[in-house]
């Protein structure tokens, strides 16, 4: 097996054996293929492209025929098997023949059915098993990016903020949110991304204060705000940015808005340091946001994690401690939404380091497209 992929499964091993699990179920698309290199894609939370099963010696892929092949090629080191019958099935096949007794599996994947129909399974199979929910056993693992996961997403980056640029630059007043939210999301397929990571967003004038507005029809004029946020997959890794701009010139609602939203932003990465809660990271961009004269108008947190999810662990929230790591990447993305006028969000993805973060965004943060 890949040394990467087994110092991860090692890892994984002791986790489990800390939880009293003698056997480890993972279904989580993203965690699946941080632990095997399959990248097979579940699509909808009711299908799965496999599982793995995991004990102290062994390391099992259990998938159907649709992936068999790209699961032999992708994951050289796990065991595949192929089910005909059912998942469950397969998987107390897979119990019984390796002696489990207690199989930790992840709760926030299983639905209650899922959950009823694996105990079934295991039931139907006559083994008595205990199962137990684990919830972060990979994600906390995942949080702390490697070299090469660093290197992925700035690459995956450039390549969205390259597309940003040429979109921008062809955009005029009179074409609608649906067709310059197209314009990039071909951009970065065009550039080589292997997908987008969500739905571009493209929101001008009052709809700019949706924070995740749906491109709509609605023609962009010259003078009203102008917020995208999109972002590039690469190798597996996401890209994820949001920028404010206005065609033609700001008027001073415009201007006292942006350079708000920047400062809280420029305050907050300067807050970003190994040991430091992310909690209080948010703090400082609210904080600056409500002594400007916007209390209330930012409220969503301030940020997440990045990597083989466009969100996931740690989190800048007020409602939610987390204490950053050396590593780790997160987003930074305060926002001033003001219904009836509009709404301003500027977003740089972020490497906690020591002593001084380092931010991986090279695109300017102007809101003049001709300074682009």
């Amino acid at each position: 097996m890949e040394g990467t992929h087994q110092t991860r499964l090692n890892h994984t091993r002791r986790q489990m054996t800390n939880k009293g699990c003698d056997a480890f179920l993972v279904l989580i698309e993203e965690n699946r293929r941080y632990l095997s290199g399959f990248t097979g894609e579940d699509h909808q939370f009711d299908e799965t492209a496999g599982a793995l099963f995991i004990t102290s010696d062994a390391q099992v892929l259990v998938t159907d025929t649709r992936f068999e092949t790209q699961a032999r090629n992708e994951a050289p080191g796990y065991r595949t098997v192929i089910y005909r019958e059912g998942v469950f099935k397969c998987i107390a096949g897979l119990a019984g023949e390796l002696n489990v007794k207690h199989l930790g599996f992840e709760g926030a994947r299983l639905s209650v059915r899922q959950h009823g129909q694996m105990k079934e399974a295991f039931t139907s199979a006559g083994l008595e098993v205990t199962f137990t929910a684990v919830d972060n056993l990979v994600e906390a693992l995942r949080q702390i990016k490697s070299a090469a996961e660093i290197e992925n997403t700035k690459q995956a980056l450039a390549l969205a903020e390259a597309a940003f640029i040429k979109t921008v630059k062809t955009m005029r007043p009179g074409m609608t949110e649906k067709q310059v939210a197209w314009d990039l999301e071909r951009g970065m397929r065009e550039a080589g991304a292997d997908a987008i990571c969500f739905p571009v967003i493209v929101a001008a004038g009052p709809n700019s204060a949706l924070p995740h507005a749906i491109p709509s029809d609605r023609p962009i004029q010259a003078g009203e705000p102008i917020l995208f946020d999109w972002g590039a997959r690469l190798n597996g890794y996401c890209s994820d940015t949001s920028r404010t701009v206005i065609i033609g010139p700001p008027d001073d609602m415009f201007l006292n808005v942006h350079h708000t939203v920047l400062e809280a932003q420029q305050h907050a990465i300067a807050a970003i340091k190994s040991g430091v809660d992310g909690k209080a990271v948010d703090a400082v961009a609210r904080d600056y946001i409500h002594q400007n004269g916007y209390a209330g108008k930012f409220g969503h947190g301030l940020g997440h994690g990045t990597g083989l999810a466009v969100h996931e662990a740690p989190r800048l929230s007020p409602i939610r401690n987390c204490m950053l790591q050396r590593g780790m990447i997160v987003t930074v993305e305060p926002g001033i939404y003001l219904p009836e006028w509009g709404g301003v969000r500027i977003e740089h993805q972020v490497v906690v380091q020591d002593p001084e973060s380092l931010v991986l965004n090279r695109l300017s943060t102007t809101y003049d497209i001709t300074q682009l």
